[in-house]
């Protein structure tokens, strides 16, 4: 129940607004019921991000038409495996301190325009989570990659820095 919760929380209509459909957010939060998020904990670094990738693509499969977006499905499944290690409850009952380090920064306008400005070279001009692609993903990635190194910290956590800062 507490993580459907947290999925409901999580997921809500501002997370994947202007998607191209109102039923993005339900389909989003259907998809992500199904997930076995204890089975991530346990999977090697390399297949962690293997499942990250697959659980994008499906996701966004699972998206009515005009809302299979790529960048939609990672942002969503990011903001959950996020607030899943934020709340100690299901840190803990899923084994996500293990994964603290690999997961990604959620990406939108507010962080993605602050990891350019700080590295403009690494990250590639931001043209909206509809449009992003796998590729663009991994830019911005690298470029949180290299200031949470800066700050001590994860990448996961710089969302807590550049959301709307």
């Amino acid at each position: 129940m507490l993580l459907n919760r947290t999925i409901n929380a999580g997921i809500g209509p501002s997370a994947l607004r202007n998607q191209g459909s109102k039923n993005v957010v339900a389909a989003a939060r259907h998809y992500l019921r199904k997930v076995n998020f204890k089975k991530l904990s346990f999977l090697s670094q390399s297949n962690f991000y293997h499942a990250l990738d697959l659980h994008t693509v499906r996701m966004q499969q699972s998206f009515p038409g005009k809302a299979r977006h790529w960048g939609a499905a990672r942002k969503a499944l990011n903001l959950i495996l996020r607030d899943i290690l934020y709340n100690q409850y299901l840190s803990r009952w899923l084994a996500f301190n293990r994964l603290e380090n690999w997961l990604e920064l959620p990406l939108d306008s507010f962080t993605a325009k602050t990891l350019r400005r700080k590295l403009p070279k690494i990250s590639p001009v931001w043209k909206g989570i509809k449009n992003l692609t796998a590729e663009e993903s991994m830019s911005y990635q690298r470029a949180a990659a290299i200031l949470a190194k800066a700050k001590g910290i994860a990448a996961v956590h710089l969302d807590i820095f550049y959301w709307r800062s």
